[in-house]
């Protein structure tokens, strides 16, 4: 398999949605805590990221096998990489199973080293991760995809990477949670809003393949509302998360995103279509996550 392929597969322009909440999460450790677990972090960097890819080839795994109707054939054939560059689904099917292998063995690892949160954290992102794609009813083709990838994305990697900094220093509970949540709400929602550029853009090709996402029950008209309302909570999030010292006063510097964020969401709105204007969404979330990380660092080198 040719590189290009391979990371057509895995969908590596979409890992930022991953790398970025990392880094927030680090940048916050050593924010509120000055202390840093390298060979934990490190391992944990390798783990995501695999995880993060078997997931996303999982995704057009299932998409391909799941296409056999004969409406949907031209789905296998032109769209999904799969079919499109001839690719061996069984060789497919073992790569997705070794990455995640892979992944897992290295979670373990870190279980032992850090403890018991570590452990359910993990459970919970490896559930979500087979359940987005796999099973009798796929996460990815419910009304909930966005509410789990924007989650479990945004927030949960954030919250991983900073308990493998701190799990010496820190007591898992509420206290120590929910400050981290409120931090990650620009990212949560720029994340979720990049699926749900997608199933709008997708909203005829998910009518064919039987996916009932959000789009379907909500409209298109309600669902760009939605759209564009995600990425306000998550600028808020942050707001709120400065004004409370969660975060940096510098991060609020993140905020000269907002007229470029607003004009792709209005762009999209006005054309959602995926070759075209969907690329917008994914340079949203990569301007609003880099910006963050960017003004995080800073605040966090400054103190301020």
């Amino acid at each position: 398999m040719k590189p290009k392929v391979f990371f057509e597969l895995v969908e590596i322009k979409a890992k930022t949605a991953s790398v970025f909440p990392f880094l927030m999460g680090t940048l916050y450790a050593w924010y509120h805590y000055h202390t840093l677990h390298l060979p934990e972090l490190i391992v944990f960097f390798i783990a995501m990221l695999l995880f993060n890819m078997a997931v996303d080839a999982n995704d057009n795994y299932q998409d391909y096998r799941r296409a056999q109707r004969e409406e949907a054939e031209a789905f296998r054939k032109k769209t999904n990489i799969i079919g499109r560059e001839h690719l061996n689904p069984s060789m497919i099917g073992w790569l997705i199973v070794g990455m995640m292998t892979v992944s897992g063995a290295l979670g373990l690892w870190m279980v032992t080293r850090t403890g018991w949160p570590l452990l359910w954290l993990g459970l919970f992102s490896f559930a979500v991760g087979y359940c987005y794609a796999g099973g009798p009813r796929p996460i990815s083709s419910t009304p909930t995809g966005e509410l789990f990838s924007g989650f479990t994305m945004g927030f949960v990697i954030f919250l991983i990477a900073v308990y493998v900094n701190v799990f010496s220093v820190v007591t898992f509970n509420w206290a120590f949670v929910w400050p981290v949540l409120l931090a990650s709400g620009l990212a949560q929602g720029a994340i979720a809003a990049l699926l749900l550029a997608n199933n709008i853009a997708d909203e005829e090709e998910d009518k064919q393949l039987n996916r009932r996402t959000i789009v379907y029950y909500l409209g298109r008209k309600r669902s760009l509302t939605f759209f564009a309302g995600l990425y306000t909570v998550g600028y808020a999030a942050l707001i709120i998360a400065v004004w409370m010292r969660i975060l940096p006063v510098l991060t609020l510097l993140t905020l000269v995103t907002v007229p470029i964020v607003v004009r792709n969401v209005r762009t999209f709105a006005k054309r959602p279509v995926k070759t075209e204007t969907f690329p917008l969404a994914i340079k949203s979330l990569f301007l609003t996550t880099l910006a963050q990380v960017v003004f995080m660092g800073l605040g966090v080198l400054v103190n301020f």
